[in-house]
């Protein structure tokens, strides 16, 4: 760890949405929403085998969206799990990688912020969980009747031993209202130690300068960053497109990049396919594609 000075980069994006938004917002509903309706999902459920680890190893599977299991040598770590198939009108584009009674023993879930795709109350409440729960500052009255053996509230920056594990609460560009006016929760990601690796999932974020604050204050063998989502309809500034997750990325110093929010869930303008045809594009332009690893939903990969 650096000698960097602690500072709270959080950064709010705000609720307001930019000029424009009702032009927006028609097309994010004619063109998104209504066919999505119709549109029989994509993707496929898998049951694969998590055979044991060594304590050199991480393995990481993506459910969707920015559902991660990680587990290492012997704790099992969800971040943002979220099984839903529709938020309100909002119907899920592809299925879950892997069914949530499949999981296997879980020993820690992280939340990320508490935005409905983030902090899914229906998959949390069916799944136990050995340690326990985090949560950022102000999520406590979310999760509290969810029936977790301890919740753990986290300040920015903040740090947290469990389980043979390190974990930090780490900024982020973005906000953390569950509900319009509900403006005192905070957000962010989490940077984990365990197992001889570093994993940082990001969160939800827009590209911001403190990415080049973590990556200074922390190493980062695997980051796992958003890459959709970047035509809002609201035209707020709240999630990076490709090119500024490999940005990011650079200004991490991370290893490997593992890209999410992207593909499950229609929450932007842009078309289905262009995060990745995007982010695949930047990566070969910027001799990144050796670092970047596109994961398939419930195919487990080992690091």
């Amino acid at each position: 760890m650096s000698d960097t000075p602690i500072t709270n980069g959080t950064k709010n994006s705000g609720l307001k949405p930019t000029k424009g938004w009702p032009q927006r917002n028609y097309r994010f509903l004619r063109h998104q929403i209504v066919p999505g309706i119709f549109k029989r999902r994509e993707g496929n459920q898998f049951r694969p085998e998590f055979h044991p680890l060594n304590d050199e190893s991480v393995r990481i599977t993506w459910i969707g969206h920015a559902g991660f299991l990680i587990q290492f040598e012997s704790m099992n770590v969800l971040i943002d799990p979220n099984w839903a198939m529709w938020h309100g009108i909002v119907k899920r584009s592809r299925l879950p990688g892997i069914p949530i009674d499949h999981l296997p023993p879980i020993d820690l879930v992280l939340i990320s912020h508490a935005h409905y795709d983030h902090l899914h109350k229906k998959s949390l409440r069916v799944i136990d969980s050995r340690y326990g729960i985090i949560v950022p500052t102000g999520l406590r009255d979310l999760v509290s009747r969810l029936k977790f053996p301890a919740v753990y509230e986290m300040n920015v920056w903040e740090e947290l031993k469990l389980g043979g594990l390190t974990i930090t609460h780490t900024p982020s560009y973005h906000w953390g209202a569950r509900n319009l006016h509900d403006t005192h929760r905070n957000f962010g990601g989490f940077h984990i130690h365990g197992g001889g690796k570093d994993i940082f999932h990001c969160g939800d974020s827009a590209y911001f300068d403190d990415f080049k604050t973590i990556g200074a204050r922390h190493n980062i063998d695997i980051a796992i960053l958003p890459i959709g989502a970047y035509e809002a309809p609201s035209g707020r500034d709240v999630h990076m497109n490709p090119e500024e997750a490999l940005q990011a990325f650079e200004d991490l110093g991370g290893a490997v990049m593992i890209p999410m929010h992207f593909g499950s869930f229609p929450l932007g303008n842009e078309c289905p396919l262009e995060p990745v045809q995007r982010l695949s594009a930047e990566a070969h332009h910027r001799g990144l594609t050796d670092k970047l690893f596109v994961l398939d939903e419930g195919t487990p990969v080992t690091f």
